[in-house]
């Protein structure tokens, strides 16, 4: 790649991750290349698909939630890996607020790659929650979508909080107290239905679509 062509490639990514924290992963294309002072076409011979773009500019987010789940099964201890694992996503959360969408966008039905990444993150996700209960850290009637609502809860108040670090951690604090076993006095509502697929959330807390192929 020519050194123009990688330092409009980097103005894009740049771009679309301030413009997707703003407006939401479906902001439109036109919009992005004007924040990178490129033209349209530039971007879509870069980035032929909005998922494409999305896909690259957070890759790195991508990336490290794959390795903190990696990391978090390989763990001996099965408390702190899953600890670990939601302190690095909400993490991610605090830093970028175009992630939240951008890591569900990851998982969509298109395709049938796509389809086993979702279904390889939710197994893995299944079996660091099994092993964390059978060691007794883990309260016996945490689900998996307990896990999705935890970090929808810590998106909604990073979007409306984005510059305070303090309550995002306090919140985080918070939640991981609840999940431990001895936190278990009293049995819980009945789970959610959520899973990866089904988180509807743009980056500024309202309901979306998932983003299309074009």
């Amino acid at each position: 790649m020519r050194a123009d062509a990688r330092r409009n490639r980097g103005r894009i990514l740049v771009a679309a991750r301030a413009v997707f924290a703003e407006h939401g992963i479906d902001a439109p294309m036109a919009t992005v290349a004007r924040r990178a002072g490129v033209g349209v076409a530039t971007l879509y011979r870069r980035f032929p698909t909005r998922d494409a773009l999305v896909r690259a500019a957070f890759a790195h987010q991508m990336e490290t939630c794959a390795r903190a789940l990696t990391d978090a099964l390989a763990d001996p201890d099965p408390w702190r890996g899953f600890q670990r694992l939601f302190e690095t996503v909400c993490e991610l959360q605090r830093e970028e607020r175009g992630f939240p969408a951008a890591f569900v966008a990851a998982f969509p039905d298109s395709t049938a790659e796509h389809a086993q990444a979702r279904e390889r993150t939710e197994r893995d996700l299944m079996t660091l929650v099994r092993r964390a209960q059978a060691a007794g850290a883990l309260r016996a009637d945490f689900h998996p979508s307990d896990l999705v609502v935890a970090l929808l809860s810590h998106c909604g108040l990073v979007t409306a909080l984005p510059h305070d670090g303090a309550a995002s951690r306090r919140l985080v604090a918070y939640l991981l107290q609840s999940f431990r076993a001895e936190a278990a006095h009293r049995p819980l509502p009945p789970p959610s239905a959520l899973s990866l697929r089904d988180v509807p959330i743009a980056a500024d807390g309202s309901q979306r679509q998932r983003p299309s192929r074009a």
